[in-house]
């Protein structure tokens, strides 16, 4: 069922709409001229309005900017005894769905309507994409730390000011950068990702400029790079500090000068993309040690803004629990359970060393695992704070037998930290580690240890 407006200063129009309407069930509003239709506008939150083009007072094409630039998502179909190309044509500028002519023929505007609704119900359908992906994305937390990283997203978004946010793994770096993309004038443009820790080095260049073909072995076709997918958005450059020397330096060109060359190539490209920056690392340091240039340094940390660990805003649990049960239960379909006051009370009390990212799987795994409709302290205990927890690594060392057994306990219990803080990629964590991935594989082998899902 759809809502409509009907406006028309004639009476035997509206009447006849107004039937014709209702016998297919939807529900009707008349107004009999502009200025009574804007009156009408809140109260009856018409989805599509039928105005007529020649009323006295305010005209049709004088209504039809006037509720459009009140709801710019209301469709208006403009109907005229007086039809002229140049009406239709100005009518469709203003912003008009359709023009239809009088004597008003009853299969048109059955089959206007539906195409009206048509499209409306796709729009309505994109916005609520939009707000699922925005909800799923969003940043949960009413602590002072978000509440003042939030004002600082909100005042830089709308430039084009390059931003680099720096916190530990897990506490939700992408997430900030989403919403300085969402709130920024390039919120309809694309946003592209990436992870310059997850890339090798020989690659990276082909990922962020593109290549040519037969630039390297395997490049079999030209391929543009991300700064050019990104053209129009912002590009999000995660771990910016394992990136390459070699990379970096075309990195401060394309930010210089606004040109990519592609790998292999000797032509470069204009680009027009905003850089959001991010890493779990000192960088100041990384430039003391000759690992980071310094200039490159200063041309992404325009606007820094720091994360806070999870453990630096723990009154934030509660609401994270809470939004994250509820997200798993609308769109994994995992039960709905409640997480008793004794319970929030104990998860409130660990460390969480992972930050939100860990959190976020210790509720899913409660969702699961607990046997009760309200989860309960005794539940975290049992399957959080247990011997593969941070909270009980302490205690379950002192019950080594011997120092070797104490040796395998910490070295498992240290192992499988490092892992749970780099979201379990061996490769990034072999190289914090600074262990090869071969002698990792062995040690995740010995010790039995397994992702928690």
């Amino acid at each position: 069922m759809a809502k409509i407006l009907v406006v028309d200063d004639e009476a035997t129009i509206r009447d006849a709409l107004l039937q014709l309407f209702e016998y297919e069930g939807h529900e009707v509003a008349l107004a009999s001229g502009g200025e009574e239709a804007l009156g009408l506008l809140e109260e009856t939150d018409p989805q599509v309005v039928f105005l007529d083009v020649k009323m006295e007072g305010m005209d049709g094409l004088e209504a039809l900017r006037s509720l459009r630039d009140r709801d710019p998502r209301l469709e208006v179909v403009m109907i005229s005894g007086h039809g002229t190309i140049e009406t239709a044509v100005e009518a469709t500028r203003r912003g008009a769905f359709d023009f239809l002519e009088k004597p008003l023929d009853t299969d048109r505007l059955l089959v206007t309507l539906r195409n009206v609704l048509e499209k409306r119900g796709l729009a309505d359908s994109v916005e609520a994409l939009r707000t699922k992906v925005e909800s799923r994305h969003a940043i949960v937390g009413g602590s002072f730390q978000i509440r003042r990283l939030l004002e600082r997203v909100e005042r830089v978004a709308p430039t084009d000011a390059r931003v680099l946010i720096s916190g530990e793994n897990g506490t939700g770096k992408e997430l900030v950068a989403r919403a300085v993309h969402r709130l920024s004038r390039r919120s309809e443009g694309p946003f592209v990702e990436v992870n310059c820790a997850a890339i090798p080095s020989e690659l990276i260049e082909s990922e962020l400029f593109g290549h040519v073909k037969g630039s390297f072995t395997g490049a079999v076709q030209d391929r543009s790079g991300k700064f050019q997918q990104a053209d129009g958005g912002t590009l999000f450059l995660d771990e910016v500090g394992d990136m390459s020397a070699r990379a970096q330096a075309k990195v401060l060109r394309v930010l210089e000068e606004g040109v990519v060359t592609r790998v292999g190539d000797d032509r470069s490209a204009s680009v027009d993309v905003r850089v959001v920056s991010a890493t779990n690392k000192d960088l100041e340091g990384a430039i003391q040690e000759g690992q980071f240039r310094e200039d490159l340094f200063y041309r992404l940390n325009v606007v820094p803004i720091h994360v806070p660990p999870l453990r630096e805003r723990r009154e934030d649990i509660p609401m994270l629990v809470q939004h994250f049960t509820q997200r798993m239960a609308e769109e994994e379909g995992l039960p709905p359970k409640s997480f008793e006051p004794d319970a929030l009370e104990r998860l409130v009390s660990l460390e969480w060393p992972g930050n939100v990212r860990e959190l976020r799987n210790t509720v899913e795994r409660l969702l699961i695992l607990s046997a009760h409709d309200g989860i309960t302290r005794e539940d975290v205990d049992q399957l959080v704070a247990g011997p593969t927890a941070s909270a009980g690594i302490g205690s379950q060392l002192l019950e080594a037998a011997t120092y070797s057994d104490f040796k395998d306990r910490a070295e498992s219990a240290f192992i499988l930290q490092k892992l749970r803080e780099n979201d379990w990629n061996v490769a990034e964590t072999a190289r914090s580690l600074e262990m090869p991935r071969s002698n990792l594989y062995k040690k995740i082998e010995k010790f039995g240890l397994q992702r928690e899902e």
